[in-house]
């Protein structure tokens, strides 16, 4: 990878609106944690716990709040929000790579396959009859575009992506090495007089899934098509690695989704839902706008509009915080009431023999 160029400290923080503390020409080099940055490099400080490193950091120059203490000997670019100023920073400092357009030798492309000319097509990707790649598209090796599938403009698919027949992919989505989009819905009807005794029958999942723009999803996530009509990934969502997305479930507009959790057929997400690692949500349920579920949570019945809940079965977060506390009381409670029981078991003794 390419060492990134150096850039003036000023420059910097007008590119973020910060206001700068310090020297405006002072030449950054990278940027770095608090704990790794050396001096030459830019950091960031946007919670109290890393006080302790922010106040070792040998960095040049670090995005602090709009309250920080100036620390002797470092510049400070004070910003609202430290950290979407150091991601948008880095984005300066690491661009996307540029690729050649074109179908480079060794690709697979069917001749009634709509590639755009300014999309690049490396060897060993391949994209079936009737499929679409727009423009600035990258398929890398190994990446699978389906019979009558679309990939939007300035979209990845990173090595060994499936994306499979009809489903669409919109513009300027990620999809990270290995995941794969539109494989069969889990689906099975019970017949009890199969030809060969009783059987699960196959429902053919003759929908799609349809992606939309800005979205990204981690290596090795899939994201079932649907039964009938559409599995659906809204606007700006991202998704981590390891994530199972079922038939039919609709997830809302930016919504995080972290790694190993599971949302199972026909649920819908709102708006801005996060589901912490692990989590677990059933069939055919609303998790509201805005709800936020803790890791590790099974979600079995609606979650409304800004609720927190965590714990399996999902509860208020308050309440699993009191009902997890107690736990850990529970050996003390039961020697007491043993020994509470005991003491009226003998003063019954008493009575009886008084």
């Amino acid at each position: 990878m390419q060492a990134p160029t150096p850039r003036r400290l000023g420059e910097l923080a007008a590119h973020v609106g910060g206001e700068l503390v310090g020297d405006a020409g002072l030449l950054i080099t990278g940027l770095n944690g608090l704990s790794e940055a050396v001096p030459g490099e830019l950091s960031f400080y946007g919670n109290p716990r890393y006080r302790r490193q922010y106040e070792a950091s040998r960095a040049s120059a670090v995005l602090v709040g709009p309250d920080t203490d100036v620390r002797e000997g470092v510049s400070l670019v004070r910003v609202v929000n430290p950290h979407l100023a150091f991601a948008k920073l880095s984005s300066l400092f690491h661009p996307r790579p540029s690729y050649v357009a074109g179908v480079r030798p060794g690709a697979h492309v069917h001749s009634e396959a709509r590639v755009h000319p300014e999309a690049a097509v490396m060897a060993g990707a391949t994209v079936e009859k009737n499929a679409t790649v727009g423009a600035r598209a990258v398929l890398f090796p190994g990446a699978y575009v389906g019979e009558g599938a679309s990939i939007g403009e300035d979209s990845l698919l990173y090595p060994n992506v499936t994306v499979r027949e009809h489903c669409q992919v919109g513009a300027r989505v990620i999809l990270h090495a290995s995941s794969v989009v539109g494989a069969d819905g889990f689906g099975f009807a019970f017949n009890p007089e199969g030809e060969s005794g009783p059987e699960h029958f196959k429902v053919p999942q003759a929908g799609i899934v349809r992606i939309e723009d800005d979205v990204e999803v981690g290596a090795c996530t899939t994201i079932d098509r649907a039964t009938i009509g559409e599995t659906v990934i809204g606007r700006g969502s991202k998704l981590d690695n390891l994530v199972q997305i079922a038939h039919n479930v609709k997830v809302g507009p930016l919504s995080l989704i972290c790694a190993q959790a599971g949302v199972s057929g026909s649920a819908e997400l709102g708006t801005g839902v996060v589901l912490a690692g692990q989590v677990g949500v059933v069939g055919h349920i609303r998790v509201g706008d805005l709800a936020k579920v803790g890791a590790q949570s099974g979600v079995a019945h609606d979650v409304e509009d800004g609720q927190v809940v965590s714990g399996s079965p999902a509860m208020p977060h308050r309440e699993w915080l009191r009902m997890s506390a107690a736990l850990g009381q529970i050996s003390d409670l039961l020697k007491e009431v043993r020994t509470l029981r005991r003491r009226v078991e003998t003063l019954e003794k008493k009575e009886k023999g008084g």
